[in-house]
């Protein structure tokens, strides 16, 4: 243990010492900046200057804010996470079926859910946090595809099982309708166009899209295509990406060495060659997927993961990439809070790395924050920044960091 607090002292003091380059009044500035980002080659870009991030995930934003009287945990948040300079945070733009459901039905809307979502991108808005907004999930929880299945069959659709949602009409007309009801909605709070509001930074197709019915990954990259030139004809403004962990699949035989020893039907490469698809996105969970092996066999893993990616990302794609979840969770036998940070510093300075070599890497959204007296949503990721000072110290450090190197990166 006295090993790690001393190596997070390291870490600590590291990211400190380059915040110290950082000009409070340009984070300020950016905070409040109105541009679009955008993708010129393989970086983001800010009103024509590299923008670089730290970020988080918070899926649970629009579920609180549907329901009034617990909107101050969105607020508590932003305003904690604008605080560390976090300033991209990635969220569900979805509910389909179950408690508050944002699509009651196929098409049918509870406008008091819908209303949730408007405070979050005015509240984002106001602290200067960017928004990635994602479409449907993968997973049952707050409906999924399973749900958009079972909403097919209900009409007399012939679906063998869930992975038709990649494939069956009726489902991938559901699916187009909810994008469309997105991506056109009007804010009842700021009175702008979801499409035509900068405080979303992106789309995002899926979150973790899976297919057992097809490991090579062809199946999903029809879908990602399909979905993909939809999305944009639509709205040409937002970036868009896929929502994928990285899971390497048949175009580069070579690279399913890289897989944590098993596929899930995507294929890193081909899917995200798609071209409008606007940047790569890798997820990490080493705890989950290399369980029973000690921290040094993750955190070696954790390297050759996102290596891998950054050089693809970079030689074949030429495309941004984002490592849009990652953390350590608490419930793993052995966990300890200096583990966690040493983790985390440990992906940071290997972000920044990469981000400094010509910003390809554009940044990191650690899973997840939660607001204080929210134990029921923990999943054992559930960082609370005001309960966690060591934490927080080590995320702002890289906020800062992050800032810092976008005024120095060379594109």
């Amino acid at each position: 243990m006295a090993s790690f607090q001393r190596m997070n002292c390291t870490f600590v003091l590291f990211f400190l010492s380059l915040a110290l380059a950082c000009d409070a009044r340009v984070l300020l500035e950016n905070a409040n900046n109105e541009g679009f980002v955008g993708v010129n080659g393989a970086h983001f870009e800010l009103n024509g200057s590299p923008f670089l991030f730290n970020g988080f995930n918070s899926y649970w934003l629009m579920h609180a804010a549907a329901e009034p009287s617990e909107r101050y945990k969105v607020t508590e948040v932003l305003q904690e996470a604008s605080s560390s300079g976090l300033s991209v945070c990635r969220t569900w733009a979805f509910s389909d079926g179950g408690d508050r459901a944002l699509q009651i039905s196929p098409g049918v809307y509870d406008e008091r859910v819908f209303q949730g979502l408007d405070f979050v991108i005015s509240e984002a808005k106001k602290y200067g946090v960017r928004l990635i907004l994602s479409f449907v999930n993968n997973y049952n929880d707050f409906g999924g595809k399973a749900q958009y299945a079972q909403w097919a069959r209900n009409v007399g659709a012939q679906i063998i099982g869930d992975d038709d949602f990649y494939t069956h009409s009726v489902i991938k007309d559901y699916y187009k309708n909810h994008i469309k009801k997105v991506v056109t909605r009007f804010n009842t709070i700021t009175g702008m166009a979801y499409k035509g509001d900068s405080t979303i930074m992106a789309w995002e197709l899926m979150n973790e899209p899976r297919n057992q019915a097809d490991y090579s990954g062809n199946t999903v990259n029809a879908w990602v295509q399909e979905m993909a030139s939809f999305v944009k004809s639509l709205d040409n403004r937002h970036l868009l990406e896929i929502g994928m962990e990285g899971f390497y699949g048949d175009s580069m035989l070579d690279r399913k060495s890289v897989n944590p020893g098993y596929q899930v039907g995507t294929d890193f490469i081909s899917n995200h060659l798609v071209k409008e698809i606007d940047f790569a996105t890798i997820h990490a969970y080493t705890d989950q997927w290399l369980s029973g092996q000690n921290d040094d066999a993750q955190m070696a893993f954790m390297q050759r993961w996102m290596t891998s990616h950054w050089q693809d990302a970079k030689n074949i794609l030429r495309k941004p990439l984002v490592l849009a979840e990652f953390g350590k969770s608490s419930k793993d036998p052995g966990f300890s809070q200096n583990a966690r940070d040493t983790f985390m510093s440990t992906i940071y300075r290997n972000i920044y790395s990469f981000a400094k070599d010509g910003g390809t890497m554009g940044g990191s959204l650690i899973w997840q924050l939660m607001a204080q007296g929210m134990e029921n949503y923990d999943d054992g990721y559930c960082i609370v920044l005001a309960q966690n000072p060591s934490t927080s110290g080590i995320i702002t450090g890289q906020s800062h960091a992050m800032n810092a190197l976008a005024h120095l990166v060379k594109a």
